[in-house]
């Protein structure tokens, strides 16, 4: 019999242990060369592990346990071939090998259930917040997995059993539940409070007339599309905006190393995206030489990798400034927490209609309110203030923004 370990690869130098998040495949089931069979989350990022070869795997490591870098999780025994596998001989191994772990039948159950109802990070997070169980919805994706769209189409029908469950759970009963945290939640919580006790952090805030953008995009989101292959949204131009007046306001792209300053020269924009397992911010290099399509289109690829686990160490390490868009949940208002080691943070909010005065006359418009916090030992006020307000200029005159700051027609008279 020839047996091969899989061990726990490296997410990074300074990550010594993981831990084993899901698992794909259940103990004794036949597994194909470089097939996903566990997902693995660390303190940096999710990885996943994949098969060496063909054949029976023994899994020695329960879903949600800890193990260090480099440990053996699993075995493959080589010997048994897809072809010469069968169903009966996955009970029989099962209940055979001696390093299997000790398993209740609840869990038992519970894995089953995983198994035949596995769902897309997106679409899972989706059915926790509404409440509605895997087994409500009918998957369309691969092997039955439920997507995202699924339980869109889910919730547009109404999902009686999903409220009547939403009842039942808040019944009046003083039941609790627990959870272990992810690798990743514990980083998120120790960053954010060395965050509040090392930084001198405060949040200026202004408010941008959103109209511009609106017939900007209303004129040419087909032609861009069809262009393209890809919608003109809010963040590439916000992204744009912010790498212009980083420009006038290095400080804000700067970050304290010692006793010394570090002014860097280009704009590593790192934008927040939510996921099932936590906030993440995927890095768009250079983004101060890009265009609005090529923003677009990295925002997206960064976007759909972040949400799905497959984001790499080298996407999410450095930044020189961060954008965080809370209006997609409905934000109004709020302070963002500095992404260290930088030494600030836009924040975008939802787009409501309010009455401004305008020419003296009061008008309904498109108003966005954005902050800017910012670290108050390496920015000044007039900095801050003045780079938060450029970005509300190029915000309100987009075509300005394209131009590299000036009008067309001075472009035209070469001034």
């Amino acid at each position: 019999m020839s047996v091969i370990e899989l061990k726990v690869p490296s997410p990074g130098e300074s990550v010594t242990e993981v831990t084993i998040a899901r698992w794909f495949k259940q103990n004794g089931e036949v597994v194909e060369k470089d097939e996903v069979v566990a997902e693995i989350d660390s303190d940096k990022a999710t990885l996943t592990l994949n098969a060496e070869e063909s054949g029976k795997i023994e899994i020695l490591v329960h879903e949600g346990e800890s193990v260090p870098v480099n440990s053996v999780v699993a075995k493959i025994d080589t010997s048994v071939k897809p072809s010469t596998f069968t169903k009966k001989d996955t009970h029989t191994s099962e209940k055979t090998t001696e390093h299997t772990p000790s398993v209740t039948s609840q869990e038992s159950v519970i894995v089953t259930e995983r198994k035949e109802t596995i769902a897309s990070p997106a679409a899972a997070k989706m059915m926790a917040e509404q409440n509605i169980k895997a087994e409500q919805i009918q998957g369309t994706g691969k092997n039955g997995r439920i997507t995202k769209q699924d339980v869109l189409k889910y919730i547009a029908s109404g999902f009686p059993k999903a409220q009547d469950s939403l009842i039942t759970s808040f019944g009046g009963n003083r039941e609790t539940s627990r959870q272990k945290m992810s690798s990743l939640r514990k980083a998120i919580s120790k960053r954010l409070v060395s965050v509040k006790n090392q930084t001198a952090m405060l949040t200026t805030f202004n408010e941008v007339d959103m109209s511009a953008v609106y017939n900007l995009r209303n004129k040419y989101k087909d032609k861009f599309k069809e262009k393209h292959g890809v919608s003109l949204g809010f963040m590439s131009i916000f992204t744009k905006a912010v790498c212009s007046a980083l420009q006038i306001y290095p400080a804000v792209n700067a970050m304290i190393d010692g006793d010394e300053i570090v002014y860097h020269h280009f704009c590593d924009i790192g934008i927040a995206v939510s996921t099932p397992k936590g906030l993440m911010v995927p890095v768009i290099r250079n983004a101060e030489t890009m265009s609005l399509a090529e923003i677009e289109l990295k925002i997206k690829e960064l976007a759909a990798k972040a949400r799905e686990g497959k984001l790499s160490l080298q996407e999410m390490e450095g930044g020189t400034f961060t954008i965080t868009n809370g209006g997609v949940f409905g934000s109004m208002l709020s302070t963002p927490i500095i992404n260290p080691p930088q030494s600030a943070i836009l924040g975008m909010h939802n787009v409501v209609e309010r009455p401004v005065a305008v020419n003296g006359k009061v008008e309904i418009r498109p108003v966005m309110y954005v902050a800017l916090s910012y670290d108050h030992r390496i920015i000044d006020g007039r900095e801050s203030v003045g780079f938060l307000y450029k970005v509300k200029e190029m915000i309100e005159n987009p075509v300005r923004l394209i131009f590299n700051g000036k009008e067309p027609d001075e472009i035209l008279l070469d001034l």
